[in-house]
């Protein structure tokens, strides 16, 4: 059994009344024993660039998606990608509310937003995206499993949607919890563009792997796009931080932690689930590792309940106005959370 190795000190902090932070998505364990091994070894070179060490990096994640080292650009390049696009102008499609990194930069330089509502399951309305699409579109962005909701687009239906779509604009792809879904390999929309869809998908290693303090990502698209963006700057190795680069190496080297953190997030998950079913509270199939429900209050009074408890929940996701999001933190704090709830 893989067990999660958790540092006293982190104990100390959760039992000394600091605020449960139940806001951010953030993975709760520690990172794997060899990731945190290979942080320590990494200080003493931090005085270099991280050149060598960023190559293989490539390599391994390449290797992971079963692409060319080409086709992968590392670095967390939503924001500049989405300037990048917006500097041409057009329509910039995605699903509200939701993650506006993409979005929200492209519109700084000219973009035009069209917002997309969920659908009744709070999830990507792919049939309403796709009447959006025009010819003045120049991208759609997707999150899957969607944020704020958890959910997750049916398979096949996605695909399609993806391979369809993507003949009239690029789709970008956000995957930043995917690993804490029941199928990692079928859902990617990695497997569309080794079909040769118009896709760029996004991963992050600030989620599941547990790096959120040493942020770093990727994305994977096909050998042209991918040739295309870094010759306009994106994916720059000298711009990666050394210590991130040597622990996401690490973290792909471990091939037990992430099927053992999904396992106990899903577990998890699933009490609450079971939780909200018999309060009669209306909530989404989530397949992340937040939970996003409907309480019937207001809220700001919600959220100041939790707060009164030491407990931070996600912000606000209008319209949703009675809906919250928290984050799948360790038992204890869940234990915690949902006692909350019931008082409610």
């Amino acid at each position: 059994m893989y067990r999660f190795y958790i540092p006293t000190i982190f104990f100390f902090i959760y039992l000394s009344g600091k605020a449960q932070q139940l806001s951010l998505n953030e993975n709760p364990y520690p990172p794997a024993i060899d990731v945190q091994e290979a942080i320590k070894k990494e200080i003493a070179n931090i005085a270099r660039y991280p050149g060598p060490d960023a190559n293989a990096l490539i390599t391994a994640i390449a290797q992971k998606e079963g692409v060319g080292e080409d086709q992968i650009i590392p670095g967390e390049v939503l924001g500049q990608l989405g300037v990048y696009l917006g500097l041409k102008g057009g329509e910039f499609i995605y699903s509200v509310p939701g993650y506006p990194v993409f979005t929200d930069a492209a519109a700084s330089v000219g973009g035009k937003v069209i917002a997309v509502p969920l659908n009744e399951k709070k999830e990507n309305d792919l049939d309403q995206i796709s009447k959006s699409i025009n010819a003045h579109t120049t991208a759609i962005f997707l999150v899957n499993p969607h944020n704020p909701s958890g959910t997750v687009s049916e398979r096949r239906a996605f695909h399609d949607f993806l391979h369809t779509a993507s003949k009239q604009a690029i789709i970008l792809v956000d995957e930043a919890y995917l690993e804490y879904t029941d199928d990692f390999g079928g859902r990617t929309a990695v497997n569309n563009i080794k079909e040769g869809d118009n896709i760029i998908v996004f991963r992050t290693f600030a989620k599941a792997y547990g790096l959120a303090g040493l942020s770093i990502g990727y994305c994977v698209a096909s050998p042209a796009t991918a040739k295309f963006l870094k010759e306009k700057g994106l994916g720059n190795v000298h711009d990666l931080n050394r210590l991130s680069v040597v622990a996401a190496k690490a973290a792909l080297a471990d091939k037990n932690y992430i099927a053992a953190l999904n396992k106990t997030i899903t577990a998890e998950r699933e009490k609450w689930n079971q939780l909200l079913d018999s309060l009669h509270l209306e909530h989404t199939t989530s397949q992340a590792n937040f939970i996003y429900f409907n309480t019937g209050k207001p809220y700001e009074q919600v959220a100041a309940a939790f707060k009164a408890q030491g407990i931070q929940i996600g912000r606000l996701f209008s319209p949703y106005n009675t809906w919250i999001r928290i984050t799948i933190g360790l038992p204890d704090e869940n234990k915690k959370a949902q006692e909350v709830v019931r008082k409610l």
